[in-house]
Order: C-alpha cells, then sequence, then structure tokens
C-alpha cells in the first residue's frame, strides 16, 4: 500500500518587488542626502550654539568671567525695561506691516485681477517695491521722501500751501515726529507686492464655473466676493500672514537706516536691540538669549494670526 507524504515546506520567496522598491527609494533620496546635511549644518547648529551661549554668562570685555546662569539671561530678558520695549514694539511693528498689507495686497489683486489696457506694466511697476534691496528701500525713505528740507512730502505740503495762497508750507521733521509710523509706512511700501502676489495667484485660481455660476443666479459683486471669493483666498491669506509675520519679525534694516531706534527707543525693536546688545554693551549670552526669544516669538505671533484668521473666516461663512 502506497502511502501519500505532502511536500517539505519550503520558505516563501522573498517579494523581489517590495525589496527593489525600498532599494529604489533610497537610490532616489541618497543625492538630497548632501544637501540635507548641509542645510543642518547651515541652519540648525547654528541654533544650538545661540541656546548654549544663551546660558552663559558671556562678555567679550571680561573674558575670564564666564561661566554658566541657566535661564537666567531669559529672565533678564523679559524683565529688563529695554529689552520689553523691544518686545513691544515689534509686536507692534509686526502686527502694523502684516495687517496692512495684507489688505492692501488684497485691494491690488482684485485691481490686477480685471482685464484692461496696460495691466503687464501695472503689475510689474507694483512689484518692483518688493524688488528694491531693504536697506536701498529704507534710505529712499528716509532722505527723498522723509527729509524735512527736501523730502517729497514737505515739497507736497508746501506745494498745496502755495496753491491756497499761504507763502509757506509747515515743516515737520517725519521722522523724529512720528518714528513708528515712518518705518511702518516704508516696509507696508515694501511687503504690499508680496501679499499682492500671493492673492493675485489665489484669485487667479477660483474656478470659473462658481462664478459664473453665481452671476447666473443674480448674485451681486460684493455677494460674490463675500461668499464666493474671500472664503477661497482664506489659504492664500493664511500663507501670506505667515510668512510676512515670519520675515517682519526679524526686520533690522529699516530700524537701523531710518531711526536707530529712537528717538527714546519708540522704534527699538528685538533684532536691533540685539545688535545694541552684542555690539554696544558685549554681552554675547544676553545676546543669545534675546535671539532665542524673535525665533520663538515669530512662532508664536504666526499661530496666534493664523487662529484669528481662520476664526473670522468660521464666523462670516457661517452667516
Amino acid at each position: 500500500m502506497t502511502t501519500l507524504t505532502a511536500p517539505p515546506r519550503t520558505a516563501p520567496p522573498p517579494n523581489r518587488a517590495r525589496t527593489s522598491t525600498g532599494s529604489g527609494k533610497w537610490k532616489r533620496r541618497l543625492p538630497l542626502l548632501p544637501a540635507l546635511v548641509f542645510t543642518i549644518v547651515v541652519t540648525q547648529l547654528p541654533f544650538v550654539a545661540t541656546i548654549v551661549i544663551s546660558t552663559l554668562q558671556w562678555n567679550i570685555l571680561k573674558p575670564g568671567e564666564r561661566h554658566f546662569v541657566g535661564l537666567s539671561n531669559f529672565t533678564f530678558v523679559f524683565t529688563d525695561e529695554r529689552l520689553r520695549t523691544a518686545v513691544l514694539n515689534t509686536i507692534v511693528l509686526t502686527a502694523s506691516v502684516v495687517l496692512i498689507s495684507v489688505v492692501l495686497g488684497l485691494g491690488l489683486a482684485l485691481l490686477l485681477d480685471r482685464r484692461f489696457a496696460g495691466r503687464g506694466l501695472a503689475r510689474t511697476m507694483l512689484i518692483a517695491p518688493f524688488l528694491v534691496m531693504p536697506v536701498a528701500a529704507a534710505l529712499l525713505w528716509k532722505h527723498a521722501i522723509y527729509n524735512p528740507d527736501y523730502g517729497l512730502l514737505n515739497g507736497t505740503l508746501n506745494a498745496v500751501y502755495r496753491l491756497f495762497g499761504a507763502a509757506n508750507g509747515p515743516t515737520v521733521d517725519w521722522v523724529s515726529s512720528y518714528p513708528m509710523p515712518a518705518v511702518v509706512v516704508s516696509l507696508v511700501w515694501q511687503w504690499t507686492p508680496f501679499m499682492m502676489l500671493i492673492l493675485l495667484a489665489g484669485l487667479q485660481a477660483q474656478p470659473g464655473d462658481v462664478l459664473e455660476a453665481a452671476r447666473v443666479d443674480g448674485a451681486s459683486a460684493t455677494a460674490t466676493f463675500r461668499h464666493i471669493t474671500l472664503p477661497h483666498l482664506r489659504q492664500y491669506i493664511e500663507l501670506g500672514v505667515l510668512l510676512g509675520t515670519i520675515y517682519v519679525v526679524q526686520t533690522f534694516d529699516a530700524v537701523y537706516t531710518i531711526t536707530q531706534g529712537g528717538p527714546g527707543s519708540q522704534t527699538t525693536n528685538l533684532p536691533y536691540e540685539i545688535y545694541l546688545t552684542m555690539f554696544r554693551k558685549y554681552e554675547y549670552g544676553q545676546a543669545a538669549a534675546a535671539g532665542v526669544v524673535v525665533v520663538l516669538g515669530s512662532i508664536v505671533i504666526a499661530t496666534f494670526a493664523l487662529r484669528t484668521v481662520a476664526s473670522l473666516f468660521r464666523e462670516e461663512v457661517s452667516r
């Protein structure tokens, strides 16, 4: 009698497709490894070094007295009167520039989204301020516009006064009389084109069939903008607010060039105060702690800004 025996069990063959796919992914990612290492070395290692320095009491004029102080420098940042003023000025400057730039950028984007003769030239001219170097833009506003003797603002005021029979108009020292608005206006001039480009891209990405359906249903332009265009632009506005906050909170060129933090520290923001602490007081530990606060503060401000914008849109859509 013949007995049937089962064939011996053998291990299943390896999944060659999965193995080859995994190795293929690593082969594609391997060329990016040098760029990743370079990015970490250039950005993250200096930040780690800044955190380490922020825990030290280090004055370059007293090299033998460097020692570890823990979080004392951060306590100094939030208790020192000058640094507290710098934090408040940074918040006011950033919020003012970003909000005004978004509003003006939205208005310009709505205008440029329409077809008219010379639209390409208008776009180029409106984008130009964003392409100017920050220092050059600050010098332009300080000397060509704000100067009390030959600036454009006082020249225009004098011309208007002469039209009404006055000999001369008032001579206003705009930088000394209105230091914070002077810096805000110069930065708004520079950052409005950036916001305009982002929002214009959002307007041109709107689905045409939805807008056409709204027109067919008899919706007014105001209703279409309020219920269709504005909710569609939400993610673009959030992007503009986020990027604008991150960059404007680090503003140094305009403050240094136009006002140098004065008068009376009215425009001294954190980056400029860090400069003073580092190169005037030579307190490396305190300057590093303030630099860490700038990074964390930019994240916090951007988060609150995005939450505020999102809540406003939720209220608008729910109506």
